[in-house]
C-alpha cells in the first residue's frame, strides 16, 4: 500500500550516483509529527537536493566534460533541474490545497532523470 512521503524521505535519481533526502517546509504538518510532502515540493535544492554526480548525457555540464574527455562519459556534480510537480500524487487527498505526495509518484528532471521515492520516511500512515 502506498505511503505518504514526509521530510527526510530517501529519493533516487536514475542518473544520480547517490540517494538524496527530500526537504519539506515545516508549514505542511498533517497526519504526522514530520512535515508532509505535496506534489508541489519539487523545487531544486530546497526540496530536491543533489544526487551526488550526474551521469546524464543531456546535462550540458556532463556533455561538455564528456566532449573534453574525447567521448568518455564524465559525470559532473548534480544540480537537480525539476520544473514540473511530482505525478500523480493523491488528488483525492490534499494538504494546503495541493495533492499529497505518495511513494509511487515520480518526478522528472530536465536532464532526463526520473526521481523516485526509495523510502517514504515514515511507516505508520498509509495513503489510499
Amino acid at each position: 500500500m502506498p505511503r505518504h512521503v514526509v521530510e527526510g524521505a530517501q529519493l533516487k535519481c536514475s542518473f544520480g550516483t547517490t540517494p538524496s533526502a527530500l526537504g519539506v517546509p515545516p508549514k505542511n504538518r498533517a497526519w504526522s509529527t514530520t512535515p508532509c510532502a505535496t506534489i508541489l515540493d519539487h523545487v531544486p535544492t530546497a526540496n530536491i537536493r543533489p544526487f551526488g554526480m550526474c551521469m546524464s548525457p543531456s546535462n550540458p555540464q556532463v556533455a561538455a566534460a564528456t566532449t573534453a574527455a574525447l567521448g568518455v562519459l564524465t559525470p559532473q556534480p548534480c544540480i537537480p533541474c525539476t520544473v514540473t510537480p511530482w505525478t500523480p500524487g493523491v488528488p483525492a487527498n490534499t494538504l494546503a490545497g495541493a495533492p499529497i505526495l505518495n511513494d509511487t509518484s515520480t518526478l522528472a528532471c530536465t536532464w532526463g532523470g526520473v526521481i523516485t521515492v526509495m523510502d517514504a520516511g515514515q511507516q505508520t500512515a498509509n495513503v489510499p
